[in-house]
């Protein structure tokens, strides 16, 4: 079964490609992914490898935790599973008209 890894630490410049070729050094990289902010389209300095097994897995945080990569050390563990949150609150309010808060004045 495989084996999600998170793996922090990374250099805005790492690419998925990166972090597949790394990581399949420990085994079969089933996948790889870096996060990526939608906003400026820049990496936000983590992702996640899915490793085939879990004996890869535990292989790949030993080769790889505390190592670097590209100018960075990176951390490698096991992935948590995303633990569900409340709905954001604040932002804009859309009751408004404008910013002013007072709509339109004649």
């Amino acid at each position: 079964m495989a084996k999600k890894l998170y793996v922090g630490g990374l250099s805005y410049s790492t690419t998925e490609s990166t972090l597949k070729d790394m990581f399949s050094e420990a085994g079969t990289v089933e996948s790889a992914n870096v996060i990526i902010d939608k906003m400026s389209g820049r990496s936000k300095g983590f992702g996640f490898v899915e490793m085939s097994s879990d004996e890869e897995a535990k292989k790949a945080i030993e080769m790889f935790n505390g190592k670097e990569l590209e100018g960075r050390t990176i951390t490698v563990n096991e992935a948590r599973p995303m633990e569900s949150r409340p709905p954001r609150q604040g932002g804009f309010d859309r009751g408004h008209r404008g910013f002013g808060g007072g709509g339109r004045r004649w």
